[in-house]
């Protein structure tokens, strides 16, 4: 058995992974219902006092970045739905160490906001997306916004909040009809769809084995409508854990994120934030650290810098371990951060 290798650096774990990368969510509320996120019984919401400030979390930013963070995702539930969510993009771009400041949303207030959030600082987003038809959007989500989404990632282009990527849940049975719509996307927009492989995570009472298809699966679908795609060998600072593709004389780019099938853990760079304080480790732990505690008790930055050290040693190998430390997630999605 390899042994763990000793830290070398503030943002180096156990296992040589530099950690440079901090999801943030922001609040656990959401304007839609996704079935995969929230079960038929309802989520209790945390309490206003129980949600960070925008003050704590650019705090905890700038405690993240003393250890190596340069790119920050603001997460929720759905980030658009919090006031004033431009004041906290513009605490953190004005942070000079941030490369990369994105976010996800689920587009239904984006339309409106994408040319302010842009003023702010804000360099792209990921708008979910899971069916373009009104019908299916609606089962999905229990709300009828398809129309205010798809608007929602015209204006983000025409802000400059790229490159936009459209984030796809693949459910079998539900979208998989609308695979090579979704991929038709990127012959006349310069956008990254992205497919997710349908996963267990947190209180997901409706996740079932039948209904999850792999991203083999899934571009087996696409290419035999649409014929063979050219894997993507360009490698960026924006580059994540989707492996990409495009179609012949395509703008824009096809992704295949292998939730289920084929674990990132090797290269995962990232911790979470979640909106009560809390830094996670791993999604598929419940291991936490509270950091909330620490603020509102006086803690000063030498305080909050050792809550990163420990989480950053804290990191497990990969899903097997980390599942066999703190099985779980005893969280939903929206509470984790999306």
């Amino acid at each position: 058995m390899t042994k763990d290798k000793p830290i070398t650096q503030l943002n180096t774990d156990r296992f040589s992974r530099n950690i440079s990368y901090l999801r943030v969510s922001v609040t656990d509320r959401c304007n839609l219902r996704c079935f995969y996120c929230v079960p038929e019984e309802g989520l209790p919401f945390l309490g206003h006092k129980d949600v960070l400030s925008y003050e704590e979390i650019t705090a905890i930013v700038q405690a993240g970045v003393r250890h190596g963070i340069q790119k920050v995702r603001i997460t929720g539930g759905e980030p658009l739905v919090r006031k004033g969510i431009e004041e906290l993009v513009a605490s953190i771009s004005a942070l000079p160490e941030i490369k990369d400041l994105a976010m996800t949303t689920n587009g239904v207030r984006l339309a409106s906001m994408a040319h302010d959030l842009k003023k702010a600082g804000l360099h792209r987003v990921n708008v979910s997306l899971d069916s373009m038809k009104p019908e299916v959007f609606e089962k999905i989500t229990g709300r009828n916004h398809c129309q205010e989404v798809k608007e929602g990632i015209e204006a983000a282009l025409d802000a400059g909040l790229t490159p936009v990527k459209i984030n796809v849940v693949a459910v079998a049975g539900v979208n998989d009809s609308e695979f090579a719509d979704f991929a038709k996307l990127t012959m006349d927009k310069p956008v990254s769809v992205r497919f997710i492989e349908y996963m267990p995570i947190g209180k997901n009472m409706h996740w079932a084995e039948d209904r999850s298809i792999s991203s083999r699966e899934i571009r087996e679908i696409i290419e035999k409508q649409l014929g063979p795609m050219t894997p993507v060998t360009e490698h960026g600072p924006l580059d994540g854990p989707a492996r990409r593709f495009s179609l012949p004389g395509a703008q824009g780019e096809i992704g295949f994120i292998n939730a289920i099938s084929g674990h990132f853990c090797s290269t995962c760079n990232r911790l979470r934030l979640t909106a009560d304080g809390k830094v996670r480790p791993c999604l598929f732990s419940d291991k936490e650290i509270d950091v909330r505690s620490v603020l509102r008790s006086g803690g000063g930055p030498s305080d909050l810098d050792a809550v990163f050290a420990q989480a950053i040693a804290q990191k497990p190998r990969g899903l097997d371990s980390a599942k066999s430390e703190k099985p779980g997630c005893d969280r939903s999605m929206s509470s984790i951060g999306g």
